[in-house]
């Protein structure tokens, strides 16, 4: 496990024994460390900082194909079990390990074939999950979120922290900046009726932390079972604020297949409890909306099947009519209804349009912007219904930062 560094130290000793320029050795060097600075570094990628945490120790991993380290994108398995680290097993969460897997389908237990490492699931029900966090000393958590409380990594991080609390196990949760950490919007969930995998928090829709500043909330509010207590590390990303724009080295699931989907995901995963079509089965999945009916824009296409998408999307086969989001400024957008009450309001027949209203209702965490919309409400009215409990959670979110605020 120290190979890492002692590489390092052999790398710059050859340089030097190969007569390398000294003057050119220092601007590289300056060059470096200016880089160094600026260049955003996630946890994963500071070896430095959790191998040492690691030795002597067996170790359960929460992972998936976001979990790389470097710019070469090398998997945080490899690079733990190329350090000699006794890696016994690693959890998937809901789009399995290598997210090839969509939204809902079923993540089996299994092996990850390039490793041979015993694959397990967190993702609905594991009788055994007590016992396979038990026979380990540490958890490592390695997911890149997207900010939004209806993405259930989030939901995959508590029971991590919950099994660990449970069995008197440690939690090391390797942060990564939220490319949505710059906006905190939307309902507050409250009523537990509401809660499910995608609405697992009282928090934010829009709730703008990392995970490692989730893990600290869940912990400092005693949101685990009886207020226990998770043995937490958070390590955190290097010279990213949550004002920093950040553009995901991978492709966090098979729907959000870029930074456009990935900004545009806050606003428009609400129609998923409608049958508008928002580009699944597409190639621009979160990028269009549309539905069978010229009333909602010139703009057509017509959703069919992809590779690692579900097999059943919205509207599937049917030409669609609406909009195209694709060449939206990406980084200029944040949480907005506008495009959710634009195709309230042109549905010929408004019945039709909350197809399944128990599931819009969890994805919002409240019942209430449902009932809104169908009243008539605009935008401003609906925010302004929700002002002061933003407000409230605003303030228990500053507790937790740590990164520089947006605002």
């Amino acid at each position: 496990m120290k190979r890492y560094g002692y590489l390092l130290l052999f790398m710059s000793v050859t340089f030097a024994a190969c007569g390398g320029n000294t003057q050119n050795s220092k601007e590289n060097t300056e060059t470096d460390t200016l880089s160094e600075k600026s260049r955003v570094i996630p946890a994963a990628d500071q070896l430095e900082a959790y191998l040492p945490l690691l030795e002597g120790k067996k170790v359960g991993l929460m992972g998936n194909q976001t979990s790389i380290v470097g710019e070469d994108k090398e998997h945080l398995v490899d690079v733990l079990l190329r350090e000699n680290v006794d890696l016994k097993f690693a959890f998937a969460p809901e789009h399995g390990f290598r997210g090839d897997i969509e939204r809902g389908e079923k993540v089996d237990n299994t092996v990850d074939k390039k490793t041979g490492l015993t694959l397990h699931t967190l993702y609905g029900e594991n009788a055994k999950a007590d016992s396979i966090v038990g026979s380990v000393d540490v958890m490592i958590f390695d997911l890149q979120d997207v900010g939004a409380r209806f993405y259930t990594y989030v939901a995959s991080m508590h029971r991590v922290m919950q099994l660990c609390a449970d069995q008197g196990k440690k939690v090391i949760v390797l942060d990564r900046p939220n490319p949505n950490g710059d906006q905190v919007d939307g309902p507050v969930r409250k009523d537990d009726k509401f809660k499910a995998n995608i609405s697992y928090h009282k928090i934010a829709m829009i709730h703008g932390l990392t995970v490692g500043e989730l893990a600290k909330m869940i912990n400092g509010e005693g949101w685990l079972d009886g207020g226990a207590q998770c043995d937490l590390e958070v390590i955190p990303v290097k010279n990213w604020d949550h004002i920093t724009p950040y553009e995901l080295p991978v492709v966090p699931s098979p729907s959000l297949p870029n930074y456009t989907s990935v900004r545009l995901y806050m606003s428009l995963c609400l129609f998923e409890g409608t049958d508008i079509s928002i580009g699944r089965g597409t190639d621009w999945p979160f990028q269009v909306i549309g539905y069978p009916d010229p009333v909602f824009g010139e703009f057509t296409f017509t959703p069919g099947t992809r590779p690692g998408m579900a097999a059943h999307v919205e509207q599937q086969g049917n030409l669609c009519y609406g909009i195209d989001l694709r060449d939206v400024d990406a980084a200029k957008e944040t949480f907005t209804l506008k495009y959710l009450l634009d195709f309230y309001n042109k549905m010929p027949d408004k019945s039709k349009f909350f197809a399944r209203p128990e599931f819009f209702d969890k994805l919002a965490g409240t019942d209430e912007l449902r009932k809104q919309i169908i009243a008539g409400k605009t935008e401003n009215e609906i925010r302004n219904s929700w002002a002061e409990e933003l407000k409230a959670y605003k303030e228990m979110r500053k507790k937790y930062l740590l990164y520089p605020d947006f605002e």
